[in-house]
């Protein structure tokens, strides 16, 4: 059952890319200058022979023992996701829950058979892609009645199924692994072109689960644009949508299981909407002397119909954080791509457009793919046993024109991807380093924007006691990652000084603060992070009452024992 490149049973990404003690201390001082505070103290995580684990309350069925493991390794791994709160957890070998088994079905039947077992034993089935959520989807907290949990690790489901290049459309199990995807794509010249920051790990079930938001600022921003039907396993029975470009023909099927989380069933495989590799790319960094001028830019070129591919603005603070600037200028990274024609009309319409509105254009980078086909942008690791990442190439065929080696999108990019792994480092060096993200409509963002933000900087002072300005104050930045004609998708980083061994207390405090200050504002608890068990409050003072009637109807119809991750979305009957 153990892969023979073991994942971190506590930070994100294998075992051999956690940083050890000696490059940590060298990374101390860094931190403590760039953000005025951490890395005062190195600590190191518990080991995972020396977390008190629980024993199983369940033996293996003999009739399921290829496929289903009680392994300590295995349990533990499958034990939280990847936020903040489960990093420090685990880092601090805080393992209050763990699933009793762990199963990893080879195929359809399979995840019948577990599911059966499932039902027959009352047992919670947990399903598990990458093991990526940030709001506790993945995480065996089900409550009382059920005699145990099994976590269901779809990731053997990864291959590839069919391609149709007259529709560019391919079937795809659900268990494949954002790289794993491309590389399958790629040997047919097409790419999915989706890549959220947990691209690495994060799978095409977990995608359509979560109503997941990927590369595309503008039009397709969730893999709602790009499903064209869906498989899913139930206790009831397998539920399987007619493969359309699209249909009028009553609720669709497909969007009940969008954004469903598990709990209306076990998605196995999906039809995709695929592409062409982008033939030509250009992109920009644009400055601006605030973030409301910044805004004013985005919501004109979101208004535009140019549908940008990138249109990501950070504020000065998240700006100077990733290091793209002195923390002086709001910055937009601009971009546009096509696999079938030049983009520069697209490219310097958007560009007047912005400075028109107060934008300083920097220098405008052009890339040029010799010849269609491979994979797109990926995310790769460095070396073994380091936690830096770095943006793939395009390939030895493209040309670059413009741009320079410190090209602020080229450093962007890379520092988005370094996240998820620097967060473990900043575990261990006592920073609290955290998102929440929304989204809202233009109308309402000016003020809406000032009440969240407010409300997160004074949340982050009462509970640090750090001072709010000056050297060593924590850090509130903002970033636009998806943008709309009606409105832009705010996401929020957090840095700020922990208390040693209570870092979740710490965050947790805060995250109730911003998410009153979220929704009395009237945006949504989540853009594109899902809901789980960790947003359930927020979500069930947003969602209307006769709709989560329905909701539970309609578990109760594939679902009637309720063993399908229990507490996420509604609590089963």
């Amino acid at each position: 059952m153990s892969e023979e490149r073991r994942r971190s049973h506590w930070g994100w990404g294998h075992e051999d890319q956690i940083l050890d003690r000696a490059a940590l201390e060298g990374m101390a001082g860094f931190v403590r200058e760039r953000l005025g505070f951490g890395g005062e103290q190195v600590e190191d995580p518990v080991a995972a022979d020396a977390v008190e684990l629980a024993e199983p309350r369940l033996k293996v069925p003999d009739s399921l023992a290829e496929i289903v493991s009680a392994e300590r390794h295995e349990r533990l791994s499958h034990s939280m996701g990847k936020a903040y709160r489960d990093v420090v957890r685990g880092f601090r070998g805080r393992f209050e829950r763990t699933p009793d088994m762990v199963a990893r079905p080879r195929d359809e039947e399979d995840v019948r058979r577990v599911l059966e077992l499932c039902s027959d034993m009352r047992l919670a089935a947990i399903p598990y892609g990458g093991g990526t959520s940030v709001v506790g989807g993945v995480e065996p907290r089900v409550g009382h009645g059920y005699r145990g949990c099994v976590t269901v690790d779809l990731s053997a489901l990864d291959r590839v199924l069919e391609v149709d290049q007259t529709s560019l459309a391919a079937r795809v199990q659900a268990g494949v692994a954002g790289p794993d995807l491309d590389r399958q794509l790629g040997e047919h010249g097409l790419t999915a072109r989706f890549y959220p920051q947990s691209f690495e790990y994060a799978t095409l079930g977990g995608w359509i689960a979560t109503r997941a938001g990927g590369h595309f600022a503008t039009v397709r921003t969730h893999i709602d644009d790009f499903v064209e039907s869906i498989r899913a396993v139930t206790p009831s029975g397998t539920w399987e949508s007619r493969r359309l470009p699209g249909s009028g023909a009553g609720p669709s099927p497909d969007r009940m299981l969008l954004g469903s989380e598990g709990i209306l069933g076990l998605i196995t495989e999906a039809w995709l909407r695929v592409r062409r590799p982008p033939t030509w790319k250009a992109s920009c960094a644009v400055r601006f002397d605030s973030f409301a001028a910044g805004a004013e830019a985005v919501r004109a070129l979101a208004q535009s119909d140019l549908d940008p591919a990138n249109c990501r603005l950070l504020d000065p603070v998240e700006a100077g954080v990733v290091g793209i600037s002195d923390g002086s200028d709001a910055v937009l990274m601009l971009g546009f791509e096509s696999s079938f024609g030049p983009i520069e009309g697209r490219m310097s319409a958007a560009l007047e457009c912005v400075e028109d509105l107060g934008g300083r254009l920097g220098e405008v980078r052009h890339t040029v793919r010799a010849a269609a086909g491979g994979v797109g942008e990926t995310a790769t690791a460095a070396g073994q046993g380091g936690g830096e990442r770095r943006a793939a190439g395009e390939g030895s065929g493209d040309t670059q024109v413009g741009g320079g080696p410190e090209d602020p999108v080229d450093d962007w990019r890379a520092t988005f991807l370094a996240a998820p792994y620097l967060r473990n480092s900043f575990v261990a060096l006592g920073v609290i380093a955290e998102t929440f993200e929304t989204a809202i409509t233009w109308d309402r963002f000016g003020e809406f924007h000032q009440r969240v933000e407010e409300a997160a900087r004074r949340s982050v002072a009462e509970v640090t006691g750090a001072p709010p300005d000056g050297p060593g104050s924590p850090k509130v930045g903002c970033r636009f990652t998806h943008v709309y004609p009606d409105g832009p998708a705010p996401y929020y980083t957090v840095l700020a000084p922990a208390r040693r061994g209570s870092e979740v207390e710490q965050w947790d405090e805060i995250k109730a603060a911003v998410s009153e200050a979220i929704g009395s504002a009237g945006g949504t608890i989540t853009h594109h992070h899902a809901v789980g068990r960790d947003h359930r409050p927020a979500y069930d003072l947003q969602r209307p009452e006769p709709f989560a009637e329905a909701l539970r109807a309609a578990k109760a119809a594939v679902d009637p024992d309720g063993i399908l991750n229990p507490g996420v979305l509604i609590d089963p009957a």
